[in-house]
This record gives C-alpha cells, sequence and structure tokens, in this order.
C-alpha cells in the first residue's frame, strides 16, 4: 500500500483556527516602547493593531496585560486599547507574565491550546511566557513583528531561543490570513481585506488598487 494512498484534502492540525487559537498581548506599553530598537516602533505599533483587529474579525479570545502600569511602565498602547475598549487588562509586577496566577487563569479560561503571543520585549517578557506555557503544554506561535527587542540582536537570539523550545515564530499578516485561509468564507471576507488595507501596507494598496480599478472582488 502506498503511503500517500490516505491523503486528502484537509488541513493540518499546526494550523491556526479561530477556534484552537488564543492571543496574549505582553506589555505593549509607553515605556517598554521607549527601550525597543530592534525595529521601527510604527511598524511595530501597525503589526500589533492588524494583529488585535485580526482577533476582532475572527473572535479570537484575547488576554490583556501589563506590567507596572501605574508605577513604571504606563498604560496599554492607546491604539490596541482602543481595539478592546472594555477588555479587562491584567497588570502585574512579574516580568515572566507565566507566573501571574491571574494571567494564567485568563489564559486558561479561553479554552484554547495554542497561544498567539506578542509583546515587548522579546527577550524578557515574551521569552519567559514563552518557555513557561511551552512546558506545560501550550503551543507558543510568537509574532515576531509584532514584537521588539532593546536591540536587533537581543530580539534575533530571543525568537531563536523560542524557535529552539519549540515556539513557531509568526507574523500578523500571516496569522490575519491562516484565520481567513479561505477566500470564499464570506462571513469574514470585507473585515479581513478591511484589515489588509488598513494595516498591510503595500499589500494593502494593492487591495484599494484592484478593487477600485478592476474589480471589488478582485483582491481575493
Amino acid at each position: 500500500m502506498n503511503k500517500f494512498d490516505s491523503v486528502e484534502a484537509a488541513p493540518s492540525p499546526d494550523l491556526l483556527t479561530p477556534d484552537n487559537a488564543m492571543m496574549l498581548f505582553v506589555d505593549h506599553q509607553p515605556q517598554m516602547f521607549f527601550g525597543a530598537a530592534s525595529a521601527d516602533r510604527a511598524g511595530v505599533i501597525n503589526a500589533t493593531v492588524g494583529l488585535a483587529k485580526a482577533a476582532t474579525v475572527f473572535d479570537v479570545p484575547v488576554v490583556l496585560s501589563t506590567v507596572a502600569a501605574e508605577s513604571f511602565s504606563g498604560p496599554l498602547l492607546p491604539q490596541l486599547r482602543e481595539v478592546f475598549p472594555k477588555h479587562e487588562i491584567v497588570d502585574r509586577t512579574s516580568m515572566n507574565a507565566w507566573e501571574d496566577p491571574a494571567l494564567v487563569e485568563a489564559v486558561k479560561a479561553t479554552g484554547r491550546g495554542k497561544i498567539i503571543l506578542s509583546g515587548l520585549w522579546t527577550e524578557v517578557c515574551l521569552v519567559l511566557p514563552a518557555l513557561s506555557a511551552l512546558s506545560q503544554g501550550y503551543e507558543v506561535y510568537v509574532v515576531a513583528d509584532a514584537s521588539a527587542g532593546v536591540t536587533p540582536e537581543a530580539h534575533e537570539h530571543a525568537m531563536r531561543r523560542m524557535t529552539a523550545a519549540g515556539a513557531v515564530p509568526v507574523t500578523w499578516l500571516q496569522v490575519l490570513l491562516e484565520l481567513q485561509r479561505d477566500w470564499a468564507r464570506g462571513e469574514t471576507y470585507t473585515q479581513t481585506l478591511d484589515v489588509v488595507k488598513e494595516h498591510g501596507g503595500a499589500y494593502g494598496m494593492g487591495v484599494v488598487y484592484a478593487q477600485s480599478m478592476i474589480d471589488p472582488h478582485a483582491a481575493g
């Protein structure tokens, strides 16, 4: 029997879906952005907000967390807060978010096994919870462009450390399109392209052009 006889048109269980994933945003705060120099800060903000809007399009559960918001790091990124105006924010003292019981309970309450993780800084506030969640059986997908470190080297080495431990590196646009995955999924088609047009850079401009000059459905 050929080992490929049982092959069928079906998605891998490794893929992110609206039903198996949740998003954890960690420490997107002013003081953390001051020190984040591994990438253009405006680009990180754009990616973070694009990722957040992907969660709203597909109704993916979200946990928001800050560290020492009132005493040191400042409030959650306003653009991120605007996407989730009514969400409770878990404020912590611990650098490792996974050592905060309230945050872990919030993640557990979503019932999801895949964590889409982003935050500042990559080498501290992402590495620590990523390794901790992985050690307890979660699958972790680290959104590289919605995160940043103190230096490019710090970000790169932190990403390598998480990847070596089993985390999966992704980008915000990859997450959005993986959640959509089929342009025939009409209930989220328009909203997905709206996020692309607003936050997708040249790709977004391409969608605007195609829909305006060719056909409203030319982009997908």
